[in-house]
């Protein structure tokens, strides 16, 4: 009984694990190698609402209400699909299949609620605008965001996911780990010439990192891997990264010049 529980447990505890130890890898990174910055650290200063410290406690209060809820769900067999007993692992075949419905799964339901947070004056001012007090984005604020943004976006979808998908617990742990360090990539405020993602994926630390800026704050909805919904509904802002005159880069958009 505790090994079945602690499998049931794995995508509650899996992804956090994921995330402090990505966090420290890219802070560590960020303060060590400042020619891949995207924002200086005077631009970070001055323009962010949020202080390191508010972001750090208010990440913290959000994995505990997050972790709260997905343990109710979890230890009542909630989230427990039927026929995805952890006695017989499925085949790389069904795991694949299901990492890649579940993908593309997330991508609409987090493009539509993100997108209604920005385009609903309620709920962009009580709800989403605490994420958007990062202006210059940081790894470890990817999830600085509201109770409701929570609940609503990540939470909710996931739990849609997983059961839709019919994914085991150590799929589901799996998928929302790597959710999990696309999203710390999202807000590095970094970029990587020759990093895979950066160089040839549409939706990657530039298109985020303007999505926080005021130019881009009513396009770049999309979240995790893909940016389909942007390219399909015409909210998709372009930007290039080019090389700032005293080290580092910065976003460039066709509003610029």
């Amino acid at each position: 009984m505790a090994f079945s529980m602690s499998e049931e447990l794995l995508p509650v505890f899996a992804p956090i694990i994921v995330y402090w130890i990505g966090a420290a890898i890219y802070q560590v990174t960020l303060c060590t190698m400042e020619q891949y910055r995207l924002f200086t650290q005077e631009e970070e200063e001055t323009q962010n609402l949020a202080t390191r410290s508010q972001v750090l406690v208010g990440v913290l209060v959000n994995q505990a209400m997050q972790m709260g809820l997905a343990m109710l769900m979890f230890m009542s067999g909630g989230l427990v699909p039927a026929g995805s007993s952890t006695a017989r692992s499925p085949s790389l075949i069904r795991v694949v299949g299901q990492m890649a419905v579940a993908t593309l799964l997330m991508d609409c339901w987090e493009y539509f609620w993100h997108r209604w947070t920005h385009e609903n004056k309620f709920l962009y001012k009580h709800v989403h605008a605490m994420h958007h007090h990062m202006v210059v984005p940081y790894t470890y604020g990817s999830q600085y965001i509201h109770p409701v943004d929570a609940i609503m976006g990540e939470i909710l979808g996931g739990f849609v996911v997983i059961l839709v998908c019919g994914m085991s617990p150590r799929t589901a742990a799996v998928f929302f780990s790597l959710l999990t360090l696309k999203g710390l990539d999202d807000h590095c405020g970094m970029w990587f010439p020759n990093h895979p993602i950066h160089r040839w994926m549409t939706n990657n630390a530039a298109f985020h990192a303007l999505h926080h800026q005021h130019v881009g704050t009513k396009s770049n909805y999309s979240v995790h891997y893909l940016a389909t919904w942007d390219l399909l509904l015409g909210t998709y802002l372009p930007v290039s990264v080019e090389p700032r005159k005293d080290g580092g880069y910065q976003l460039q958009t066709a509003k610029d010049e």
